[in-house]
């Protein structure tokens, strides 16, 4: 076994970034692929159309929003019992957090299908946004719990290292989606020309072949974490105490963030025709760069949280400040090039004229914020790997409705300013959370274990760095 308190080794850490996050990042890129060819695909529909899809997208975005609580809970269960080597446990959490999971996708997916007149007239108040974006939700919202089993599956099979499996279900995914959406919105291949209701089955769909290729994968590689039904469900009270403990500030953190991001979309929602356009593309792309961070987010949570659960502290410490750099710098240059290509991208997503002016400047502004955005991201990530789900979740929430929403309310809706000032006004509180999340990264106070090992460590470390337990 290698000691924990050896020298640290770059060399070994980037390699262990890579082998999980460079398979995380592409089958990120290859989603947010997607939805770019769903963008261009749509484009010759109008930017109505366009724009119609995405206030749909803002919608799961809040679905999103709803169990990525779960998520990011389940994966500290199942990273530090991965390195604490407890199958029991991480079988016992992955049932718990695909049930609590699953209610949220079928809860937004029943609101989608029956009542999708009330979902748009939330998101906007254009009538032909809301009758085009009503017939999307009506066939997509089948899409939702699908989704949200794939999530659920591939969080687990990341924190265990088991990353192509869910890259290779994205890849059929995608592959699958082109190619409906090719034959249904246009009418090819001898399919019925279904238009914006075309492209919502391709998302069903393709949606259904993700799981699919999923479960065939990992029962073929012989990973019967996914199949070990009864184990999953064989919780106590104890069990789930400890689970919606450590939970808990991350399904607050993720439901009010939710709930800010749709009272700014209601905002958003209600400028001019060529705004939302433009936002609809804005965030298409905003989706690249956070496919981009997700792999290194998924780093993070894994080599922090193994760490953690197996009691290697001063290792786990080492890993996370670096990963917060490494993040930064990849996501620059990302960023840089996205600008610099700007024009083709836009206009091949369909914007032009005002649009496209608008939309150039809004990615300018992304530009600027997504390096600071995306460095805490990542801390608030690794902080909750390491069992801290406290935190973060408290500036970010207290950030969001003290100075974020009203920044936006009152530059849309009072002060009526042009829109990328609006637009602007959601990442004011950036720069003020990284240094008070730097300031935290490094008192190691975010170190709080759920395993023995890890438990039985804190002491020791803690008394090496001159900080009191919290």
């Amino acid at each position: 076994m290698r000691n924990p308190q050896s020298a640290f080794s770059w060399r070994v850490f980037l390699r262990q970034v890579a082998v999980i996050a460079v398979p995380v990042a592409l089958q990120n890129l290859l989603t947010t692929t997607g939805s770019m060819i769903d963008t261009m695909m749509v484009a010759s529909l109008g930017e109505t159309t366009v724009g119609a899809v995405g206030l749909c997208a803002q919608y799961s975005s809040l679905m999103f929003s709803g169990y990525w609580g779960f998520v990011g809970g389940g994966m500290l269960f199942f990273s530090q019992y991965y390195g604490a080597e407890d199958e029991q446990g991480i079988r016992r959490a992955y049932g718990l957090t695909l049930t609590c999971m699953m209610t949220v996708g079928l809860t937004f997916a029943l609101m989608g299908l029956c009542f999708p007149g009330a979902v748009m007239r939330l998101y906007t108040d254009k009538e032909p946004f809301q009758l085009l974006g009503i017939q999307y939700l009506r066939i997509s919202g089948f899409a939702y719990p699908l989704q949200v089993l794939a999530m659920a599956m591939s969080a687990l099979l990341r924190s265990t290292e088991r990353v192509r499996i869910p890259l290779f279900g994205a890849a059929c995914s995608v592959v699958t989606n082109c190619l409906l959406n090719y034959c249904l919105i246009y009418g090819h291949l001898g399919f019925p020309k279904m238009g914006i209701q075309g492209a919502a089955l391709a998302t069903v769909l393709s949606a259904l072949v993700n799981v699919l290729v999923i479960l065939l994968l990992a029962w073929r590689h012989g990973d019967r974490r996914l199949f070990a039904v009864r184990q999953q469900f064989s919780w106590n009270r104890v069990f789930v105490k400890n689970y919606f403990m450590k939970c808990f500030p991350i399904l607050c953190n993720e439901v009010l963030i939710g709930v800010g991001n749709m009272l700014i979309n209601l905002v958003l929602g209600r400028q001019s025709g060529e705004a939302i356009a433009a936002l609809a593309v804005v965030r298409t792309l905003e989706g690249l760069v956070i496919g981009f961070f997700a792999g290194f987010s998924n780093a993070a949570s894994v080599l922090v949280g193994k760490e953690v659960g197996a009691g290697h502290l001063k290792s786990a410490y080492d890993r996370a400040w670096r990963i917060v750099y490494l993040c930064m710098s990849v996501i620059a240059a990302l960023v840089l090039c996205l600008y610099g290509i700007r024009s083709p991208v836009l206009h091949a997503l369909g914007l032009a004229g005002e649009s496209y002016q608008l939309g150039s400047r809004m990615l300018l502004i992304y530009a600027l914020a997504a390096v600071i955005r995306m460095g805490n991201w990542t801390q608030n990530d690794t902080y909750r790997s390491a069992g801290d789900a406290t935190f973060g979740t408290v500036l970010e929430i207290v950030f969001m409705f003290a100075m974020v929403l009203p920044c936006v309310f009152v530059s849309g809706m009072i002060m009526h300013a042009e829109f990328p000032w609006v637009f602007a006004c959601c990442y004011v509180d950036e720069i003020v959370r990284f240094v008070l999340m730097q300031k935290h990264m490094y008192s190691a106070r975010w170190i709080r274990p759920v395993t023995q090992e890890g438990q039985d460590a804190l002491d020791a470390f803690l008394i090496e760095r001159g900080v009191k337990r919290a």
